[in-house]
């Protein structure tokens, strides 16, 4: 399968080709990382997905934790 990541710096585009999600996802989010903007992964289907939800598709929605109450003192 073929994946295409699109970012962006300024007025430069950028588009890298990927054949395994993984890759696309790892270099999408150091793009991210970079300071880059509006970093986009693009499928072989024409789908255009974010960072975040391809990464929620390859490990599962993140478990948000509950907050614990805090004892306040008497």
């Amino acid at each position: 399968m073929s994946f295409t990541v699109r970012a962006r710096v300024s007025a430069r585009q950028f588009a890298f080709q990927h054949r395994s999600m993984l890759g696309a996802l790892d270099q999408s989010l150091s793009l991210l990382t970079a300071g880059m903007s509006d970093v986009r992964i693009v499928d072989a289907d024409g789908r255009v997905h974010s960072p975040c939800a391809l990464q929620a598709v390859l490990f599962g929605a993140r478990a948000q934790e509950t907050p614990r109450p805090v004892a306040q003192a008497a």
